[in-house]
């Protein structure tokens, strides 16, 4: 297991549907943790919960490693073979041959495979030999300015927790941020999400007095928790974090691209594990439906899941700036504060955009982008209204905007 550059995973009601439907739900909740909400850590040493959503509603903190090691025994189980430490050199689309390197110095022979399904992540050989053979191939990376390296607040002295255990920690600052996802062992994996380059950036804090006195200025109260960070800042990777959409995701009837080998988004919705799983809950009803018809299953699996990974990529870039700045703004936690309302009284026709992508697994992303742009512009024009901050919980003032997002 690599160590110090894991984004903890928040496993949502997408990702708990498709582990559902293989009966593995109840077994992954037993390494997971519930989040019912924010938890934002202001400069000034104020606090404030935001709830994800409404009473009973949650996401679920995983160890990435914890939860990779629980599937693959699973997988064993259910008699999977797994070989490590061998790296995809090439694929020959002539003769459906794989061939592989073995990092320890092994010979490996090559593989013949009926079906490919290249699910090796957001820097994928299985795509760029995908892409290098095919004469239209889209392809696009874009990455943001931000990295994103991993700090440690370790349990208590006496065992336990040293903040509130049931909730994702945010310390917005605006152009960067900290967040804190608890972890079984009782200590919390925190990720800084900062810029590479400028005033305040990676480049810049080069000495670990740089380090001390900015986090200290800026993370106070997180500083007191972390006894060992300026340690990890330094010897712990900073990594980067790059979208990537492509196209086409499948070959003929032998070869599909999933996962982030497919789709790879920033980590900023919590998506990503979800995505890949609904990837394969959404193939297996495919399967179920069109039995062993593998060129009519790959392009409906093409078909279905390219917009909602192209939505959900844009949902989680707009979502780095909820996170790191908007959190913290009063204007914008009134304006929560309205959408839930409506969403209590008119829970059919005002779901806000992150109850839908979180905890509506039937509503597809792109489906959730659309409406939740549609919705967005509404609270834009509500939020301008003069007097708002007194009158925002009247009937009135329910019923235009129902209004406008029934005309």
């Amino acid at each position: 297991m690599a160590a110090g550059r894991s984004i903890n995973l928040a496993l949502s009601d997408r990702g708990l549907l498709a582990l559902e439907k293989v009966g593995l739900a109840e077994e992954i909740k037993k390494i997971s943790i519930p989040m019912h909400g924010r938890f934002i850590h202001n400069l000034d040493g104020t606090t404030a919960f935001q709830p994800y959503g409404k009473e009973g509603q949650f996401i679920n903190s995983v160890s990435r490693g914890e939860l990779n090691k629980r599937l693959m025994d699973i997988a064993e189980e259910n008699g999977v073979q797994i070989f490590f430490n061998e790296k995809c050199t090439n694929l020959d689309w002539d003769k459906d041959v794989m061939e592989f390197e073995n990092t320890s110095g092994k010979q490996v022979p090559s593989s013949n495979a009926d079906i490919v399904f290249g699910a090796d992540g957001a820097f994928s050989v299985a795509r760029l030999q995908h892409q290098l053979r095919h004469d239209k191939f889209d392809y696009q990376q874009y990455y943001i300015d931000c990295g994103y390296k991993e700090l440690t607040i370790p349990p208590t002295a006496d065992g336990e927790f040293a903040m509130e255990v049931n909730a994702l920690h945010i310390w917005p600052r605006k152009d960067y941020m900290l967040i804190a996802l608890p972890n079984l062992d009782k200590s919390f994996t925190c990720t800084l999400f900062f810029p590479f380059e400028g005033e305040a950036s990676f480049s810049k804090l080069d000495t670990p007095e740089k380090v001390k006195v900015f986090f200290e200025k800026t993370f106070p109260d997180a500083v007191k928790l972390m006894p060992d960070y300026i340690n990890e800042f330094f010897n712990n990777p900073t990594s980067s974090l790059v979208t990537v959409k492509c196209f086409p995701w499948v070959r003929e009837d032998k070869f599909a691209l999933i996962g982030d080998a497919a789709h790879a988004i920033v980590p900023f919705f919590g998506q990503g594990m979800n995505c890949g799983f609904e990837d394969c809950r959404i193939l297996d009803e495919l399967i179920e439906k069109n039995g062993d018809d593998w060129k009519t299953i790959l392009q409906q699996y093409q078909t279905l899941r390219k917009p909602d990974a192209d939505a959900i990529a844009d949902l989680a870039i707009n979502n780095f700036t909820e996170m790191r700045d908007r959190t913290a703004d009063p204007k914008f936690l009134l304006q929560k504060k309205i959408e839930a309302r409506l969403h209590e009284k008119y829970p059919d026709k005002w779901i806000p955009a992150y109850s839908q992508v979180t905890f509506s697994p039937h509503i597809r992303y792109s489906e959730a982008l659309q409406r939740g742009q549609r919705q967005e512009a509404i609270m834009q024009e509500v939020m301008k209204m003069e007097g708002i901050g007194g009158k925002w919980d009247s009937e009135e003032i329910h019923l235009q905007i129902i209004n406008k997002i029934n005309s």
